[in-house]
């Protein structure tokens, strides 16, 4: 029954985006699906509902006697919300406990309740402590243990630097290269201007 649609039958509607009765595959899809409307007909064989406001009458077998809830809640903060407990409160005094068959020996009487979920108790707070410490020492150690390594490392690698280093023959002193001494080369005699011996000949002439 597809709320909106105002027909006690079935009809085809073309349905897009995140809709009831449709889960569109890509972006953008429209599909045309069959949906039965909200009104009641005859076809409907069971209805299921539930009781928001009662009258000023009794319906006989649903309200006219008490229904205790038989399984309460399990989880902590559900019965902190069910028996508007704080924080402070404990907990465990407010379980729904169910009895059981009496005892045939002597007609004691025994109960069943539930196991708490997500209560947090000291032991379950020392442990995570431990827990949480045994991690801490973990990686110190593994810390620790990583710096010792390199230190070992780095001595190995030393000693066996120094030990090709000893283990090589000791190479012989090359003797120095004895250099020629260097001849100074003589300066080019530079010619006379031309015109400097013409007039020296004039001269020697007179």
């Amino acid at each position: 029954m597809k709320q909106g649609v105002l027909i006690n039958g079935r009809v085809k509607i073309l349905m897009r985006g995140r809709v009831s009765l449709y889960r569109p595959r890509r972006s953008g899809e429209r599909k045309r699906k069959s949906c039965r409307g909200c009104i009641i007909g005859s076809d409907i064989s069971v209805i299921a509902l539930r009781i928001l406001v009662k009258g000023d009458g009794e319906i006989e077998g649903l309200t006219d006697a008490e229904r205790p809830r038989r399984l309460g809640p399990k989880r902590a903060a559900h019965i902190r919300k069910a028996f508007v407990l704080r924080k402070t409160d404990d907990v465990r005094k407010y379980i729904v406990r169910r009895p059981r068959e009496a005892r045939k020996s002597d007609g004691k009487v025994f109960y069943k309740a539930t196991n708490i979920q997500r209560l947090i108790t000291e032991k379950r707070v020392r442990r995570k402590v431990v827990n949480k410490n045994a991690r801490v020492n973990a990686w110190k150690a593994s810390k620790e243990a990583h710096v010792a390594y390199e230190k070992l490392l780095s001595k190995y690698l030393k000693e066996k630097k120094a030990a090709k280093k000893a283990a090589e023959p000791t190479p012989e002193p090359k003797a120095a290269p004895v250099k020629e001494p260097v001849k100074a080369k003589a300066a080019p005699v530079k010619a006379a201007p031309a015109k400097e011996e013409k007039k020296a000949g004039k001269k020697g002439k007179k």
